[in-house]
């Protein structure tokens, strides 16, 4: 009943900037967080940035000061803007949402279909 999309990704020369912006779609009763992950190849999955309907953001601690989350509850939407990009942030990001389908159950993960961000040296 949920779908999250993704765009803004592309490549990028170091100290460059980028925005990412994920909409959310379908039928839900309320999101209450959306983020940013992201997965370098032969990595893990890791958190980039998280904001709730509330306006409380937290940062990974190696975009912290790069990297800002906003959110329009309204929009159901999430940008992520990333300046001084190193070729570390070099991975395929993906697009995060705490939903709330119904008001009478528990929250549920929904994850975009990801986009790639590479950045140069």
């Amino acid at each position: 009943q949920v779908q999250l999309v993704e765009s803004g990704g592309g490549l990028v020369q170091a100290r460059g900037s980028l925005r990412l912006s994920c909409a959310a779609s379908g039928s839900f009763f309320n999101i209450y967080a959306m983020g940013w992950y992201r997965q370098a190849p032969g990595k893990q999955r890791e958190l980039v940035a998280t904001i709730t309907s509330k306006g409380e953001t937290n940062y990974a601690d190696s975009v912290k000061g790069r990297f800002t989350i906003s959110r329009d509850n309204a929009k159901n939407s999430v940008w992520l803007q990333m300046n001084s990009l190193k070729p570390e942030d070099t991975a395929v990001y993906y697009c995060n949402a705490g939903v709330e389908v119904t008001a009478f159950t528990r929250a549920r993960d929904y994850w975009g279909q990801g986009t790639q961000v590479t950045v140069s040296s």
